[in-house]
């Protein structure tokens, strides 16, 4: 009888015995008989996964709470979208229309000369020989006062409007691109969102009623009739600056300038001859224009002169030039340089 484990056959020829060393089972062929009487067990899933130890340690629960740092982001996000919420009901670039203002007043009065107007090659002799003698040159004349704060504004915003009120005299009277060359955007970025629709419709369809005039609005030549003879415009006047109420303030600005004109297109040997603009502006300023840069023009009292009194001055300024005299006699003196307002929709140009 074979041992418990021989093959049910008996143990093979030439195979050794069970006392023997282990290394003699090395070369022990196992027949077909020994293989189909091995009894086979395969493990259940379940058995292999509780038989032998995870692999892999199991973490510890997540705590799914919130942590105070989640709670900080979360009303941070809170905040900041109200925020956003309430800047957009107040946004400095809705729709102008939303927050019309008042409409500005605009006076231009034509000054005629008595006599053929004076001319000369050299502009610096025509400047020295007349009340412009001791005026500053461009922006320089443009001169901003001492400043402190309101009662309800403080001294960088005070500043603020007189800066704004400058920058509008300066490339509404002095830029050459504006006086000759048609421009009106550096004028236009200055003027408060709600007299946009005014100032547009004063430049595409002009009218002689007060409000929509572009000469109300900016110092500009016929560039068909006359060109800058010098660019050194002389000017002098003031800045003033006040409160109008808790929510606003009002700078007025008062210049004269003069300007050198010869014919467009003379050559250097032309003569040229002045023009002399007396320009008074109002402005007005709440909160948002201080912010923005912009300005409301409340009123625009300009006087010009050598100027032909029938001549129509809406749209542009069209100058008498060097030895020209106005076809019809003259109305009652008037003197730019002064701060007389004249009574007539025209007036006689003096310098006495």
């Amino acid at each position: 009888m074979g041992r418990p484990g021989d093959p049910p056959e008996g143990t093979p020829e030439g195979a050794s015995g069970g006392g023997e060393d282990e290394y003699e089972y090395r070369s022990v062929v196992f027949d077909e008989s020994f293989v189909r009487a091995a009894r086979l067990k395969e493990y259940s899933a379940h058995e292999r996964m509780t038989d032998h130890s995870p692999a892999v340690r199991r973490r510890p629960a997540i705590h799914r709470g919130l942590s105070r740092q989640v709670l900080a982001l979360v009303l941070l996000i809170a905040v900041a979208f109200g925020t956003a919420i309430y800047m957009g009901m107040r946004h400095p670039y809705q729709d102008p229309r939303a927050q019309p203002v008042d409409p500005a007043r605009m006076t231009v009065i034509p000054l005629a000369p008595r006599t053929a107007v004076p001319g000369s090659t050299d502009a610096e002799a025509l400047y020295a020989a007349s009340p412009a003698a001791r005026f500053r040159v461009g922006a320089e004349g443009v001169t901003l006062p001492s400043t402190r704060r309101t009662t309800h504004f403080s001294e960088g915003q005070v500043i603020a409007a007189l800066a704004t009120a400058k920058d509008y005299v300066v490339e509404s009277s002095l830029d050459p691109a504006v006086l000759t060359g048609g421009a009106v955007r550096p004028v236009r970025v200055l003027v408060d969102a709600g007299q946009l629709d005014q100032f547009d419709r004063s430049f595409q369809r002009p009218a002689a009623d007060g409000r929509h005039l572009p000469t109300g609005w900016l110092v500009r030549f016929d560039p068909s009739h006359a060109q800058l003879a010098d660019r050194g415009i002389r000017v002098r006047g003031t800045l003033r600056v006040a409160e109008s109420g808790p929510e606003t303030l009002e700078v007025t600005a008062d210049h004269v300038l003069v300007y050198a004109l010869k014919p467009t297109g003379a050559d250097a040997r032309a003569q040229a001859s002045l023009f002399t603009v007396r320009r008074g502006l109002t402005f007005r300023f709440d909160r948002d224009d201080l912010r923005l840069h912009q300005a409301q023009l409340l009123t625009s009292y300009l006087q010009a002169g050598p100027l032909a009194c029938a001549e129509d001055s809406t749209t542009h300024l069209r100058p008498l030039l060097a030895g020209h005299t106005p076809d019809t006699a003259p109305p009652p003196a008037t003197n730019p340089y002064s701060a007389t307002t004249p009574e007539a929709l025209c007036g006689a140009l003096t310098t006495r």
